[in-house]
């Protein structure tokens, strides 16, 4: 294995390809392992008997991912051109997004109940939380919607919006899986911006702004889903 470059340290060519293919065989190695807890997490949430509220399944509905092999090769050259190389032996408790899950709900206010059993597994000892648990917004809002909860929240300047966890099943365990929990309008927004800014962003000035705006539209288009889901069930109560 080759010894691995110092942060800042250009290296030789030849030198920094053996280090990071090193990492790309040790990631292949562990895909298989990965995989199971990554699908343990998404079927945990995706089809828990306690996401039923009223009758209505609160997830809408999930995904799951490994990241995609040259995906991982891309983002070692980029950490390594910002100075932050990354090497065989910190792969896993440095890159946390090797296998994602994304749990996509309807209303907000149904938010807390994802968030419960999320923090069920910790304190049964099943999951660790890689760190705290943050939510990601622009809206202040939202903002003081999410600091209800043991959340850090994080107001980004990109509109980019989801609560993140970082699961493993112990502490000192390799495998990790970021678990995304947002709305079905924050997903609409995370998939055009993905398919704008991803993996270059744009400079277009017109994309820039519209994308803006879209994440405007998707702020006032949860309010008034979690507004008519309100009104719904005081109707259906009789009030």
């Amino acid at each position: 294995m080759t010894a691995p470059l110092s942060p800042g340290e250009e290296g030789n060519p030849a030198d920094i390809a053996n280090e990071d293919e090193d990492s790309l065989v040790r990631y292949d190695a562990m895909t298989h392992e990965l995989k199971i807890f990554m699908d343990g997490v998404l079927h945990y949430l995706g089809d828990h008997p306690d996401l039923r509220v009223d009758g209505n399944q609160i997830v809408h509905s999930y995904k799951s991912r490994l990241k995609d092999r040259e995906h991982l090769r891309e983002k070692l050259k980029r950490k390594r051109s910002e100075g932050r190389p990354i090497s065989t032996e910190d792969l896993f408790s440095r890159v946390t997004d090797l296998a994602g899950v994304r749990i996509i709900h309807l209303f907000q206010e149904h938010f807390g109940h994802i968030d419960s059993l999320v923090r069920r597994k910790v304190e049964a000892g099943d999951w660790v939380l890689g760190e705290r648990a943050t939510a990601y917004t622009w809206d202040p809002e939202a903002a003081e919607f999410f600091k209800g909860f043991d959340l850090e929240v994080v107001q980004k300047p990109t509109a980019y919006t989801s609560v993140h966890y970082l699961v493993r099943p112990r502490a000192d365990s390799p495998l990790c899986c970021e678990v995304q929990v947002r709305t079905l309008f924050e997903e609409i927004w995370g998939e055009v911006d993905h398919q704008i800014n991803y993996p270059v962003p744009t400079e277009n000035l017109a994309c820039k702004e519209q994308i803006k705006v879209l994440s405007k539209i998707v702020g006032a288009g949860s309010r008034l889903l979690d507004s008519l889901h309100r009104v719904h069930r005081s109707l259906e109560a009789g009030n």
